[in-house]
């Protein structure tokens, strides 16, 4: 029962000084919130199951080289990590999800008109070809929030605990995210538009 009422960063140090069950207890306090986390993202339970354990052989090879060093951020920290996995998963199957629309950047709207025609269809592609572009342009602490926020449906809460940042930080990269966008669209409205 002692066990159970420890703080994360004293079962870190136990683990890093030989205590196999401080880890134990650790994955079992975490694990619903890190497995349900990945879920959300992937939505394949196999997959999940996967970048779960890697997360964990991840968690233990940087306690084991003694390279941890945020104490009392661990849940955060792992969070981190299945995060990076998550988005190495996607990068490796060249796909990022689409989970919603969102007021906060218009051109998302052409996107879910449902009566779409072959010719819609074709611009529709190419806006989301266009649209991938324009988020590699941006700086790469800029794209990574923007990826986070309208592909993977985060809360900026979420993003904040991720990236590590404040979520004021986080909601400033938003808005910069969308205001480089916009001066880029500008800038290439010939291309768009054809």
């Amino acid at each position: 029962m002692a066990n159970v009422q420890l703080p994360d960063a004293l079962l870190v140090r136990n683990y890093v000084e030989g205590d196999e069950n401080a880890l134990t207890i650790l994955i079992n306090r975490h694990q619903s919130k890190i497995f349900g986390f990945i879920y959300s993202k992937i939505s394949d339970r196999d997959i999940s199951n996967d970048i779960f354990q890697d997360t964990f052989i991840k968690v233990i090879k940087t306690l084991k080289s003694r390279a941890y060093n945020e104490e009392g951020k661990f849940l955060p920290w792992v969070m981190r990590i299945a995060h990076n996995l998550i988005i190495d998963h996607y990068r490796k199957n060249k796909k990022m999800p689409m989970y919603r629309e969102t007021e906060e950047f218009s051109i998302f709207s052409i996107m879910s008109d449902d009566s779409l025609t072959v010719e819609n269809k074709i611009i529709q592609e190419q806006v989301e070809i266009d649209l991938k572009k324009l988020i590699e342009e941006l700086p790469a602490d800029q794209k990574e929030v923007l990826i986070m926020r309208m592909y993977q449906d985060m809360s900026f809460k979420e993003i904040s605990e991720i990236t590590g940042v404040s979520i004021n930080t986080a909601l400033g990269r938003m808005r910069y995210a969308l205001m480089n966008m916009r001066k880029v669209i500008d800038k290439h409205q010939i291309i768009l538009t054809n």
